[in-house]
């Protein structure tokens, strides 16, 4: 996956699970998902099953902290660096 699709499969699972699917939407790369109260406890943990089944990539518990989850862009970015260390 590039890095890319990363960023569209965390936005669109977003979207669908956690924003009522609406496509047309408010979220942007830089949303303030943790300020609008998206990523919750049980909603991170959904999305982090997601990027393990989707993209293949494990997130260590140590790099579960606001800053690498505030928004779409932090997220991609997290799920690149691991990728990049796991090859």
């Amino acid at each position: 996956m590039t890095e890319s699709e990363i960023r569209e499969s965390i936005s669109a699972y977003i979207r669908e699970r956690f924003l009522g699917g609406d496509h047309k939407g408010e979220l942007e790369e830089t949303s303030p998902l943790l300020e609008w109260g998206v990523l919750n406890s049980l909603n991170t943990a959904q999305l982090i099953g997601h990027i393990r089944v989707a993209v293949g990539v494990k997130i260590p518990a140590m790099e579960v902290n606001p800053e690498n989850f505030r928004d779409v862009r932090s997220i991609t970015a997290l799920v690149t660096r691991q990728r990049t260390a796991a090859a």
